[in-house]
């Protein structure tokens, strides 16, 4: 079994940023006549189901740095992928047309 070390801040995270904006309901509240809440969120996915985890305003920083880390390796990972699959396809097209 593989043990990570534990980590009180996360290195990567899939999802996204959003601010939840809503009112509360409570009839003298300034969101009543005005600006509504505003809650820092993070959205993501898991087994093709939404899901949104509210932040801390101490958190956003961490998570925004998470998640753009795992943005940059999954598209650096594509990058890889995709230039893999051009020479994969230029070196069975070339192994085709040896064989005519």
């Amino acid at each position: 079994m593989v043990v990570l070390a534990r980590r009180d801040t996360p290195r990567v995270l899939p999802g996204t940023l959003i601010t939840l904006r809503r009112r509360c309901g409570k009839p003298t509240c300034r969101c009543a006549r005005g600006a509504p809440h505003e809650t820092p969120a993070l959205s993501y996915s898991v087994g093709g189901r939404s899901k949104m985890l509210t932040l801390r305003p101490e958190e956003v920083k961490l998570v925004g740095a998470a998640v753009g880390r795992y943005r940059k390796a999954v598209e650096g990972l594509q990058a890889e992928a995709y230039a893999e699959l051009e020479r994969f396809v230029a070196g069975a097209r070339a192994r085709r047309e040896g064989d005519k």
